[in-house]
């Protein structure tokens, strides 16, 4: 047999007591799948949700191999439309294996699908009719027929969560990539809900790591220095993958035992890239409690500081459980922005500046209540020029308003304004109308600012009991008494009528 050269998979864990790190949510598993060998657990799914690189998949392969399972996975360099996860996944939940012993009645076959948050589009469901043409790759003509993209990914992965007989692992690494980014990503969340269980896995710890190291480096007959070890380990964010390369690249220019000096020289001239996409970025940042943690992770978030600014800005009124926490951060965020402008007045300064401005900015989230649940950070919707709230309307009467600039209310004002509208447990409250009735805004203008679909009964309701206080409100305006009508002056027989300038019928004007 051909030995593997991907040292990745060659030490993937085979069983459970291979496997480091992340007991508690381990445990959790193992409890799940007992449920599945007794019977049907109520949620026949669960979601495995961590940075890539911690093991979410292995845990998985390795408990089910050790149950004598077998494995049906649906992973990110296969299509994910509805054709190609019935295809490869609901009919086998709905079904027994081909390779089912009739003599073992507790096998099962595990639904593994990783990376499911980078199946896009929403929740609308294909047609039957052209899954199934697309299953079969041609229609009645012979015509090739594919479903294009992720087209029904969605609405095909709840199908199988509610009908399958099998148990289904869900793995991604970011939880708000499968719930969507749009304004309708709480619907999402509450179709999946019912039927998963969510498993949230944490970065190995440093012990891991140099356990598993260790294992690694024994079984391929490589010596070591403890002292390479706990360097290699102190360069390693907390991701295991990345932990059995640096390992096999080390291996592969070795000249005998591998060194600290060895490490360090690899992690000079290689230092991994490690910066962070939006949304986990900005959870680990409002977990922080101290300034400078905040001001190293505010460095690798993947958004430069103009429109981190911006991030921060919406995200800290709905976020931040304290209003001393608020008042704080719009203070920084204000220094924030005032050094913003050095990147123009100043360009011989310019690490000073990009230094500076992270400092000021992330020292604005750290807060001294720390978060216990997940945290739901949101795309700031005044970046979206083309976003429903986003009304030229509303935006004409801010700065009206104000006497701003369009571009002003825009960007400074409507996010204050949407933060003192759109439900929220700190500040907002939809149904408070007072602010926007004295902006002179509609009902619907209202909704819109709050992030509220019109399409919704409760969203309907609330704009009728808007109306209803609108017009109460009218009512106690004082209506303006009516000016007097003065009677047309009349001409005095002394001045000189005016002339008529109209040509006579049938004439045309030509001066």
């Amino acid at each position: 047999m051909t030995e593997v050269s991907d040292w990745t998979e060659r030490h993937r864990p085979t069983s459970e007591r291979h496997l480091e790190g992340n007991e508690v949510q381990r445990r959790k598993i193992r409890a799940w799948l007992d449920d599945w060998q007794n019977g049907t657990p109520k949620k026949k799914a669960i979601l495995l949700v961590g940075p890539p690189g911690v093991g979410k998949t292995s845990v998985a392969r390795a408990i089910a191999q050790d149950l004598g399972w077998n494995v049906i996975e649906l992973n990110a360099s296969d299509a994910r439309n509805a054709a190609a996860i019935r295809k490869a996944a609901t009919q086998g939940s709905t079904h027994r294996s081909l390779f089912h012993d009739p003599n073992a009645k507790k096998q099962r076959t595990l639904i593994l699908l990783d990376e499911v948050d980078h199946i896009s589009g929403g929740l609308r469901a294909v047609s039957q009719d052209r899954i199934s043409k697309a299953m079969q790759g041609t229609d009645e003509t012979g015509k090739d027929v594919k479903l294009a993209g992720d087209s029904g990914g969605k609405a095909e992965l709840l199908e199988l969560l509610a009908n399958t007989k099998q148990p289904v692992i869900l793995a991604c690494n970011e939880i708000m990539g499968l719930w969507g980014k749009g304004s309708s990503w709480r619907n999402t969340r509450d179709r999946f809900k019912p039927h998963v269980n969510i498993i949230t896995f944490d970065r190995a710890s440093n012990e891991a790591l140099r356990r598993i190291a260790k294992r690694v480096l024994r079984e391929e007959n490589l010596d070591f220095d403890e002292a390479a070890v706990s360097a290699l380990v102190a360069s390693n964010p907390g991701d295991l993958r990345a932990l059995v390369r640096d390992l096999q690249v080390l291996a592969s220019t070795a000249d005998g035992a591998i060194t600290k000096a060895m490490v360090e020289a690899q992690a000079d001239s290689g230092r991994r890239d490690t910066t962070l996409e939006v949304f986990p970025g900005l959870d680990a940042l409002y977990r922080s409690t101290e300034a400078q943690k905040a001001v190293e992770l505010g460095r690798l978030i993947d958004k430069p500081p103009s429109e981190l600014i911006n991030w921060v800005h919406w995200n800290n009124a709905s976020l931040f459980p304290e209003k001393i926490s608020i008042r704080r951060a719009n203070h920084t965020l204000a220094l924030a922005a005032q050094m913003l402008m050095g990147q123009y007045q100043n360009t011989a300064h310019r690490s000073w500046y990009w230094s500076g401005q992270l400092a000021s900015l992330s020292a604005s989230v750290p807060n001294k209540v720390p978060f216990r649940d997940r945290i739901y950070s949101s795309y700031p919707a005044f970046l979206r020029r083309q976003a429903s709230w986003v009304r030229p309307a509303i935006v004409e009467r801010l700065s009206e308003f104000s006497g701003s600039s369009k571009a002003a209310a825009r960007d400074e004002l409507m996010p204050l304004l949407s933060a003192m509208v759109k439900d929220s447990p700190n500040i907002g409250d939809s149904t408070d109308f007072s602010l926007s009735i004295q902006l002179g805004f509609s009902a619907e203008e209202h909704a819109s600012m709050a992030g509220l679909p019109l399409s919704r009964r409760s969203t309907k309701d609330l704009l009728e009991a808007y109306n209803i206080e609108l017009n109460a409100y009218m009512a106690t305006q004082e209506t303006p008494e009516p000016l007097p009508i003065e009677p047309p002056l009349e001409s005095s027989e002394d001045e000189p009528k005016k002339k008529n300038d109209d040509p006579p019928s049938g004439q045309m004007k030509l001066f």
